[in-house]
């Protein structure tokens, strides 16, 4: 199986999950590549595409929103999920999505926003698993990075 794994990441805690995920992937005999979403191209090609972001403001990242993480003392890239996805021309494969969140009835999930997101370009995602951090910075909660690789390990197309 080969699998692309998009992420958008400001603090750290959302690369933290995507590299859990793509060890348990990897455990299972999948190929993978992981791709920044700054940097990741118009148009993938997978048996699965993960895409992950952090949640900003009940939903994805946007400028602002990383401007407020930088100055909080986070390396926010210039773009992320949300522009990437208004870039994309196509997407062959499964999608799912997964976020990290502060958890909570008011929190938000950037999952849900990127399934949204692919649905107004008329490509379909599904919603994977939010995991979550203890405020802004983060750390991520405790058994975060082992449910994350065993998120990674179960997933097939």
């Amino acid at each position: 199986m080969r699998v692309v794994v998009v992420t958008e990441s400001c603090f750290g805690n959302t690369s933290q999950v995507a590299e859990a995920i793509i060890e348990g992937l990897r455990s299972g005999g999948a190929t993978v590549e992981a791709v920044s979403a700054d940097s990741a191209p118009p148009s993938l090609s997978a048996d699965l595409v993960l895409v992950g972001a952090p949640t900003h403001n009940m939903g994805l990242p946007s400028s602002a929103s990383r401007s407020q993480a930088a100055q909080k003392g986070g390396s926010a890239p210039s773009s992320g999920v949300r522009e990437w996805i208004d870039r994309v021309d196509s997407v062959d494969g499964r999608v799912i999505a997964f976020s990290t969140t502060t958890g909570g009835l008011f929190a938000g999930s950037a999952s849900k926003a990127i399934v949204k997101a692919f649905k107004r370009h008329k490509i379909r995602a599904e919603r994977g698993t939010d995991f979550t951090v203890m405020g802004t910075p983060g750390p991520l909660a405790g058994g975060e990075l082992a449910r994350a690789r065993e998120w990674g390990r179960t997933l097939q197309v």
